[in-house]
């Protein structure tokens, strides 16, 4: 028998797998996190399917009672949630990922987009609770995105639905990995912010700023948390270039209200963990924006209120229809 503790419900682990990290949590049926793991998401399918055994022998030796996995994946999840197509940021192509993980594991697990997941979770737990008609945007280190009509969730015919992350915003604009150039995320996401800011560099702008200064000393190791943070401290640099990306932010969202409409968008991942100093100035873009402005409803534009943890915890409660009735 795994771990000394004792259980009176059977548990999930829910596994945010993304870009840059791979984060697990244990989680009860009442959506609460007992306990979480993290690591850095490695680069090649091998390491990443290690990785994500790794993590969940360390949670279950401290939490028996631990039944099913949810994995929650930035990428392509097919209409029977069975295999990843294909993940931008990730190794997994046309890969069996739930046959997979269920046999390395011995569990159950369920497969399922990382933003689909988020939007369980918030749906569930948190922003979204009275909401029927809304979308989840998801910013980290790309856009992730999910539609929920009437309480489900909109998959679309392949299962691939929606990629907000990746509409062409400038033709022929920055590189983005999924093959295409000028994407969303490109403009509009954690990584986006180093590559803003060496944009502006480039133009000449802002020279004497400390952000400046360090791109010139070691740009590889400038990240969209070390431009947040600068622009908190009063960086010009670092306060144009987020205000570039709640420009694109706030152009998204209209993007969003005109084609669906929806009663609320909330703002998940990452880069919503800064939303003070986005969202006001994103708002206002949107508001200018839509088609019909200031003749329409519009969207409540809201935080997701499980923070980062909405993708494990959504993924970890999906993972309980997997269980046995109890």
């Amino acid at each position: 028998m795994r771990g000394s503790g004792v259980s009176e419900q059977l548990l999930t682990i829910g596994i945010d797998i993304g870009g840059t990290n791979l984060r697990a949590a244990v989680a009860d049926d009442n959506g609460q996190v007992l306990d979480v793991e993290q690591l850095p998401t490695p680069p090649s399918s091998e390491a990443l399917e290690m990785a994500v055994v790794a993590v969940v022998d360390k949670l279950r030796a401290r939490h028996e009672g631990v039944a099913a996995v949810g994995l929650a994946v930035a990428g392509f999840v097919d209409e029977s949630q069975q295999m990843v197509r294909f993940a931008p940021h990730l190794p997994w192509r046309e890969t069996p990922v739930k046959r997979v993980m269920s046999r390395a594991l011995e569990l159950p697990v369920i497969l399922e987009h990382d933003a689909n997941s988020a939007a369980w979770g918030e749906h569930e737990f948190g922003a979204a609770r009275d909401a029927k008609n809304w979308v989840l945007l998801a910013l980290g280190t790309g856009i992730g995105g999910a539609i929920m009509m009437n309480g489900e969730i909109y998959r679309g015919a392949f299962g691939v639905a929606p990629e907000f992350g990746h509409l062409t915003v400038v033709p022929n604009g920055r590189s983005c990995p999924c093959g295409k150039r000028g994407c969303l995320e490109r403009y509009c996401s954690g990584s986006a912010l180093p590559l803003t800011a060496q944009d502006l560099i480039a133009r000449g702008q802002f020279p004497h700023s400390r952000l400046a200064q360090d791109f010139g000393k070691c740009p590889e190791e400038i990240s969209g948390r070390a431009v947040v943070r600068m622009a908190r401290e009063g960086d010009e640099l670092a306060q144009a270039v987020i205000k570039d990306m709640g420009t694109w932010l706030g152009r998204g969202l209209a993007m969003i209200q005109d084609v669906l409409d929806p009663e609320l968008i909330v703002v998940a991942g990452g880069v919503a963990v800064d939303a003070d100093l986005l969202l006001d100035y994103a708002q206002n873009v949107m508001g200018k924006t839509i088609v019909g402005a200031g003749s329409r409803p519009v969207a409540r534009v809201a935080v997701a209120e499980l923070g980062s943890q909405a993708g494990m915890i959504g993924v970890a409660k999906l993972a309980r229809t997997l269980l046995p009735e109890q």
